[in-house]
């Protein structure tokens, strides 16, 4: 069945096509058309072809694990470690971060300082560690344990002591 399409206006008019399968048709409705329709123009129309518009294309896609909100409010404790002064603070970071990768959400580095009240050949780097409980309010023999573990780690990765 063929369907008869209203003319449109020259250089007024643009088809949508993906390679040779056009989607749409759209433009500004002919004058003498619209003298037909005894319309004021300009009019605009436009014809789309749902069915010509292909599937989506189903590609692996590496997705993010499901977001799990704790209703526990997260705590942060403040370490300041002394290191050799050649060592990058990114591996301190990661030693942190690594002594219990449950209860430690996040650790970051926000001071490094050389200078008096330091060894010779030696740096200080503060680091921040966000504690997110899971399961139920740490206790303060909780934090101590995990603060043992944290200071351990670093102390076994990059061979840092407390700053005293």
């Amino acid at each position: 069945m063929r369907t008869r399409r209203a003319r449109r206006r020259p250089g007024r008019a643009a088809r949508l096509t993906l390679g040779k399968v056009t989607v749409a048709v759209f433009g500004e409705l002919h004058p003498r058309v619209l003298s037909v329709l005894d319309a004021e123009g300009p009019i605009h129309a436009f014809e789309v072809w749902i069915e010509a518009i292909p599937e989506g294309r189903k590609k692996a896609v590496k997705t993010k694990p499901a977001l799990r909100l704790s209703p526990l409010m997260p705590l942060t404790r403040d370490f300041a470690f002394v290191v050799p002064r050649e060592t990058p603070a990114a591996e301190l970071t990661r030693a942190v971060a690594s002594a219990d990768r449950t209860l430690i959400a996040e650790a970051r580095v926000f001071d490094v300082y050389e200078g008096k009240g330091i060894g010779g050949g030696e740096k200080s780097i503060a680091v921040e560690v966000t504690i997110q409980p899971t399961e139920r309010t740490l206790a303060d023999a909780d934090i101590e344990a995990l603060s043992a573990k944290i200071v351990a780690a670093a102390a076994k990765a990059v061979g840092a002591r407390l700053r005293g």
